[in-house]
């Protein structure tokens, strides 16, 4: 899991739902302007969104991106992603991370 790096108040919240040799499952819950700090993916993973709308990430070198997520969209990314990730919306943002540990 991540080790985050934003203050506590506007912490994005993890909670791991399964965990095994194979896979751990973590749902994320964004409270608006909420963050997961910054953070390096030492394994690959899935994120399936449960809620719609944009999340927005800012990498190692600064660069800020946007991606518009769907409810039940999922996407892939390998390991060694290294990023924040940031609620911009009014409302609460919810995903599922599914690592991929073999």
């Amino acid at each position: 899991m991540p080790e985050p790096t934003t203050p506590p108040a506007t912490r994005a919240v993890p909670t791991v739902k399964i965990e095994n040799a194979r896979i751990r499952v973590i749902e994320w819950r964004f409270a608006p302007g909420s963050a997961t700090g910054h953070h390096r993916h030492d394994l690959p993973y899935v994120v399936v969104p449960i809620s719609t709308g944009a999340l927005t990430m800012t990498a190692a070198d600064g660069t800020t991106t946007s991606a518009s997520l769907v409810t039940g969209e999922p996407y892939f990314r390998p390991a060694g992603v290294e990023h924040d990730v940031r609620n911009p919306n009014p409302t609460e943002f919810v995903f599922v991370e599914i690592e991929l540990k073999a």
